[in-house]
């Protein structure tokens, strides 16, 4: 997993970083400092409230002014930071907040910076929450994926010279954040922390290049889980195909890798009779379209096909990490799709799990054909009190709602109303879509039950619709994310190709509405 930031909670002091940023809230045109930013104020002179009035600055949120080298300070650049009317602020807001910053002490090269969260407790939020999740953003933000990145080949002089300062100036490591009980945000951080890895493994997988990321090797990352203490188990293809999952193994035939199924288990209700919730992940390790083939054109991007397989996984991770009271089984198919004389064809019919055969219309509709599998397998094994599966499914979700919005589709009310409620408390942002029978005849099979295409109408609706064909009276959701998994739009917390999308979604419904 790629190396977070090291944070450190510290009690309030002017004993800053070489990068140091306090925060101002915004009232009623003027700018509200706090205690320990008005002491810093005294002591450089009122240097922060004559930067201010030049720059016509009133702690609007995001907005900021940097002062460099400033008198009597012990920090190089003091960057002061607007945080809108901190009164109205929810978590997200402190959160992105913390995003912003990151991006403020970024702009220029520093190994380590000081936050002063000497904020007052406002929306019914304690200090110490308010400071952890400014923690989290500035975590997330940070995020980069730099593995495969080497010094090495030939350089010009000019070159050699440019390499060796951008390896004396390295990126942020360090974050100190200065607030009024360290313990107590510290273990407010703890949490957050577990999100925090549960977003960047999730962006580690979407970002990894299927050539070392195959379905095998996925299934290995699941198992090694176990060391936060979940519970893992892997099916193989012998063991997928004495289940009978002929629709998932369908989409594996023309590639040289094997599928594989991780089950990840987490019993951290305090009874261990209750019926757990249910996560089932699209894990296509890499797109093709199979005979179907894609334009050569963006098919790279394909490697992140597997987006909804890394979120659940992500999510699994924080809700061990962080000891969820609840009971959760996070179940990812991965297959690699690849043409090939053994890949099947257009036209082919396939018999999946549940015994319904489905018409192969076309094999870049295969995604659809292992939630099929694998959640007819979820709520046979387990009977979980709802599942939701989420896919990289459609292109047309894109269509439809753009790279900000998700699609949500939905068998029970209750249940789309509390995922939404979790997506704007996060900021992951849902949007509903319908669910009718309308879809239903548009997949209606003419040599099979059903076939995995419903024309050039309403593609994720029908998508959809084919997969609620493997549903039974279990509340169900299907999120896709094609658009907000991968190559997603930019925001204060996250600038990586590969999102980490849904897990901080998921955790918060989790804990919401399933944590007692």
């Amino acid at each position: 997993m790629s190396q977070q930031l090291d944070v450190e909670f510290v009690s309030l002091s002017d004993d800053l970083e070489p990068t140091a940023v306090v925060i101002g809230a915004e009232a009623k045109d003027a700018l509200a400092l706090s205690d320990t930013a008005d002491a810093f104020n005294s002591k450089s002179s009122n240097a922060i409230s004559r930067a201010a009035r030049a720059a016509d600055f009133t702690g609007k949120a995001k907005s900021w002014i940097e002062l460099l080298a400033p008198s009597k300070l012990k920090c190089q650049r003091l960057i002061v930071v607007g945080a809108g009317p901190a009164d109205n602020a929810k978590t997200t807001d402190w959160v992105l907040l913390g995003g912003a910053i990151a991006g403020r002490v970024t702009a220029r090269k520093t190994k380590s910076a000081s936050v002063v969260a000497d904020v007052v407790e406002t929306g019914g939020k304690k200090a110490e929450d308010i400071a952890a999740d400014l923690a989290l953003g500035l975590q997330l933000r940070c995020y980069s994926f730099e593995k495969y990145k080497t010094d090495a080949g030939p350089k010009s002089k000019k070159e050699s010279g440019n390499a060796k300062d951008s390896k004396t100036a390295k990126a942020l490591e360090r974050i100190v954040i200065h607030c009024d009980n360290p313990k107590k945000t510290a273990k407010a951080y703890e949490d957050r922390r577990a999100i925090a890895n549960g977003v960047t493994l999730a962006r580690d997988l979407v970002n990894e290049p299927a050539n070392t990321l195959g379905p095998v090797e996925f299934a290995n990352i699941a198992k090694d889980l176990e060391k936060s203490g979940l519970e893992v188990e892997i099916l193989d293809d012998e063991a997928l195909e004495e289940l009978g999952m002929g629709a998932l193994l369908s989409v594996g035939l023309g590639s040289a890798k094997p599928s594989r199924v991780a089950v990840m288990q987490w019993n951290g209700a305090k009874s261990k009779r209750t019926k757990p919730i249910a996560f089932v992940g699209k894990g296509v390790v890499f797109d093709t379209g199979g005979i179907s083939i894609k334009p050569a054109a963006g098919m790279e991007g394909m490697k992140g096909d597997m987006g909804g397989a890394a979120c659940v996984t992500g999510l699994m991770r924080t809700l061990a990490e962080r000891k969820a009271n609840v009971n959760a089984v996070g179940l990812i198919g991965l297959v690699e799709n690849m043409p090939d004389g053994k890949a099947t064809r257009p036209g082919d019919i396939v018999t999946s799990m549940s015994k319904q055969t489905i018409e192969v219309l076309n094999t870049d509709a295969e995604g659809r054909l292992v939630l099929a599998d694998v959640l007819w397998y979820t709520q046979q094994r387990f009977k979980p009190k709802l599942v939701i599966d989420l896919a990289t499914l459609t292109g047309a979700i894109m269509i439809a709602l753009g790279k900000d919005f998700a699609g949500l589709f939905a068998n029970d009310d209750r249940l789309a109303s509390n995922l939404l409620d979790a997506s704007k408390k996060t900021d992951e942002k849902l949007w509903r879509m319908p669910l009718d029978a309308s879809f239903d005849k548009m997949i209606k099979g003419s040599t099979g039950d059903i076939k995995n295409l419903g024309g050039r109408w309403g593609g994720a609706c029908t998508a959809a619709a084919f997969i609620k064909r493997f549903i039974d009276d279990t509340p169900w959701a299907h999120i896709d994310l094609a658009g907000t998994a991968m190559d997603a739009s930019s925001t204060d917390i996250n600038r990586s190709w590969g999102s980490g999308w849904g897990v901080r979604l998921l955790d918060r419904f989790v804990a919401d509405h399933h944590e007692k």
